[in-house]
């Protein structure tokens, strides 16, 4: 079962509210999930940004107009975001603490939106999963629309194996033999990321679709740009540059590209 006590603590050291933010890799991150936001979202949408951090989405779409509620199992970052709420004229509608696997502060069909951009990255087993999507399914209109952000298994697993070189404390034979087995990671030490999933794209999108979602679409975020970023942004405003970019949106639905360049996006629609 998931350690929810070790995810939260993890976010208490980590500086999830500016990660975006710190480097290229994150700015393309960012960027790239706006658009897909813009994209898919309807006009005047009630959204509950599930597992939402400090709100770095929902203080964006606050100032596109859209009526946002944040829910994060993380108190240290809910408060980050009670606080930043405070001095804003666009606000949150709400903050509140909340594990994804109970919703029951939100009534019945109260949402036209769920962003889900965090549990799926934690949730370790699949009865987990099937109460997080059990949950979110109730909470949605008719036609609502879900957008769930995950990091699909190669990625993952290949970036396990990059951490070894980098923290081997956080990582040995039997943890790494089991992230590829399972796609489930259980950090050895009680540093960086923590208890993580990485599935398939099939398991993503079957997970969903027993749950009464039909899919719009999966797509990678970064696409072909990932792990190049630094050197995308250093010709921004230059042609190739939005060639480029252009060829990141075009190619972000083949399935190798999704599997094998961070993270991913399920976008689908209450049936």
């Amino acid at each position: 079962m998931t350690n929810f006590d070790k995810i939260e603590k993890y976010y208490a050291q980590f500086d999830e509210k500016n990660r975006l933010f710190h480097d290229n890799s994150g700015k393309l991150e960012y960027e790239r999930t706006i658009r897909i936001l813009k994209q898919y979202l309807p006009k005047n949408a009630k959204i509950l940004d599930l597992g939402g951090g400090a709100g770095v989405y929902s203080f964006a779409l606050a100032d596109l107009g859209y009526e946002v509620s944040l829910a994060d199992l993380s108190e240290n970052l809910i408060h980050q975001a009670i606080e930043e709420n405070l001095g804003r004229e666009n606000k949150i509608i709400s903050c509140e603490v909340v594990n994804a696997l109970d919703l029951t502060i939100y009534e019945d069909e109260q949402f036209d939106v769920v962003l889900l951009f965090g549990p799926l990255y934690h949730l370790l087993e699949k009865q987990e999963r099937d109460q997080c999507l059990k949950e979110v399914n109730r909470v949605l209109k008719r036609n609502g629309m879900v957008l769930a952000s995950f990091i699909p298994y190669l990625s993952g697993s290949i970036a396990i194996i990059d951490r070894y070189f980098r923290h081997p404390e956080q990582v040995d034979v039997k943890n790494l033999d089991t992230v590829f087995k399972t796609g489930k990671f259980n950090n050895l030490s009680d540093k960086g990321f923590q208890e993580g999933y990485y599935a398939t794209v099939e398991e993503i999108e079957s997970l969903f679709r027993e749950h009464q979602f039909q899919k719009l679409e999966t797509k990678s975020i970064r696409g072909i740009g990932y792990e190049k970023e630094d050197y995308l942004y250093k010709i921004e405003g230059n042609p190739i540059f939005h060639k480029i970019m252009e060829w990141i949106e075009e190619t972000s639905t083949k399935p190798e590209i999704i599997e094998m360049c961070g993270h991913a996006i399920y976008i689908g629609k209450k049936q």
